[in-house]
């Protein structure tokens, strides 16, 4: 009952005009990052959290965070849904949870059918956003409840897990994204410690006493990278914007899509809720369990309707189960919950199990809010398919310096330093040459975020045990987690090996 209580509350500030017009912004701003090829979610809300930290600076501290949150989560699984539309429409998809949606959304694009697909995939999107939802609001007191109870001993190995997790299923290479991971810990070192107060890798510049700005990390490596990519590589969406006739799906098409859509709903939203696993592993796992469960596969990747319903609803889902270890347990899931956890960090607020007690406004707020996000993203891509396709259009040449613009003056404004500039500029640089060779970001923003935490909670266990590590295997949780981790990490190594030696005996 407390629950059902909590969350009427969340909608009383959820339908605050302010709150409202910051959903309907961020679900709107969101479908059209995700739109446009290159952006996707990581770089449209590291993009957007200085110009919402401007636009809320009058308001009280609590009322300001629910309102920006709210914004930066609507542009998140707004963009989930957006970049379907470029997957059909152009064979190209908007970010890397939508490669699957372009095997079969873009042969019925083809064949006349886009406006079906498209609507489909709104559909898909809405009744998967509730029911992650639903799942949210139904596990997140009981987990915050047990995250209470957890010492620093647990946390150290939660955290430790989280970016295990992360590590062992980003990008193409597991070594590539563990050096990420490291290097990420290495950058969260720089600054005063505090509790020695001895300056760390600051090399007597004032100006690294602060440790470096996450917002400047965020948005040089994503959204200032892409950039680079975009000019340097040429790389531009240039094929033939399929004509849109029909938009609502005809009976047939819904009866077909029903049990994908509920099924990748539900798979979508289990795989999100683990850390690490993310949209684009649950759209891959949905497309696959419904070419298993077809009585006919081979239709599969010629056009079929399931093949667009069943990876859009995962990966929307799979954004609604992300929230659940940020928000109950303080580990983000995923690259863009790592840069949400920054923002919720830049207004004093700490996610986990203490954010349901202490900022329960801010919490349940952004609960509601997501339910009504995600029907005002209904509402809006049903009938405006046609003007959000026109947005593919947009050229190059005033979309990239408005990015670059944005970039600058929203950095700039967070803390008025010069070096921050500069400090963009070379992380603009390196985010493109990491990007064009493989080596994963997320992992690094993730471990920027987590260090410290990760610091100090292994700071604290070992204090409790005078300097014992054997705290962290001696507890029945921590050891838990921290065997996870290890098996994380193992696995897909031991799945790559066999991978390998199935492949040299079909050589021979």
């Amino acid at each position: 009952m407390d629950t059902i209580n909590y969350l009427i509350n969340g909608f009383t500030i959820a339908v605050q005009w302010h709150n409202l017009f910051f959903a309907f912004i961020g679900v709107l701003i969101g479908t059209a990052v995700g739109v446009l090829p290159g952006l996707g979610p990581m770089s449209g809300v590291a993009l957007l959290i200085p110009v919402t930290a401007s636009m809320t600076s009058g308001m009280p501290a609590d009322q300001a965070a629910a309102s920006s949150i709210i914004l930066l989560a609507g542009v998140y699984y707004g963009a989930m849904y957006g970049g379907s539309t470029t997957s059909i429409l152009l064979n190209t998809p908007g970010e890397s949870s939508s490669v699957v949606t372009t095997l079969d959304g873009y042969q019925m694009a083809k064949q006349g059918r886009a406006g079906a697909a498209l609507s489909i995939a709104a559909i898909g999107s809405f009744i998967a956003g509730i029911v992650a939802l639903i799942g949210l609001v139904v596990l997140a007191k009981p987990l915050s409840g047990i995250a209470i109870e957890f010492g620093p001993a647990e946390y150290f190995s939660l955290m430790l897990l989280g970016l295990a997790a992360v590590s062992g299923l980003a990008g193409k290479s597991m070594t590539k994204a563990l050096i990420m991971t490291v290097f990420g810990l290495l950058l969260s070192t720089i600054g005063i410690d505090v509790v020695s107060g001895i300056a760390r890798f600051t090399y007597d510049q004032p100006v690294l006493y602060g440790g470096l700005e996450f917002l400047t990390v965020a948005v040089g490596l994503f959204a200032l990278g892409e950039v680079f990519k975009t000019i340097l590589v040429n790389d531009h969406a240039n094929g033939t914007i399929t004509k849109i006739d029909r938009i609502m799906p005809t009976k047939k098409d819904l009866k077909k899509s029903a049990m994908p859509i509920a099924r990748g709903s539900i798979l979508g939203f289990f795989i999100g809720v683990l850390p690490g696993a993310g949209a684009t592993l649950a759209s891959f796992f949905s497309y696959l369990t419904e070419k298993r469960l077809s009585k006919n596969p081979k239709k599969f990747g010629t056009g079929a309707i399931e093949g667009v319903a069943a990876p859009e609803s995962a990966n929307n889902a799979a954004s609604g189960g992300a929230m659940i270890p940020l928000l109950t347990l303080g580990i983000p899931g995923s690259g863009t919950t790592a840069i949400l956890m920054g923002a919720f960090i830049m207004y004093n607020i700490q996610p986990g199990p203490l954010l349901f007690e202490e900022h329960p406004d801010v919490a349940w707020g952004l609960i509601a809010s997501m339910f009504i996000g995600n029907l005002m993203l209904l509402i809006l891509n049903l009938p405006l398919i046609k003007i959000f396709a026109s947005i593919i259009k947009t050229p190059k040449k005033y979309l990239l310096p408005l990015i670059i613009a944005i970039s600058f003056f929203g950095v700039y404004a967070v803390q008025y330093i010069t070096f921050d500039l500069f400090l963009l500029l070379f992380l603009g640089v390196l985010g493109y040459l990491l990007s064009t060779h493989d080596y994963p970001v997320a992992p690094l923003v993730l471990a920027l975020v987590l260090g410290p935490m990760l610091e100090n909670n292994m700071r604290r266990a070992l204090t409790i045990s005078n300097g014992d590590y054997m705290i962290f295997l001696k507890e029945p949780l921590s050891l838990a987690f921290l065997v996870i981790a290890v098996f994380w990490l193992i696995i897909p190594l031991i799945l790559k090996l066999k991978g390998r030696k199935v492949i040299i005996n079909d050589e021979d």
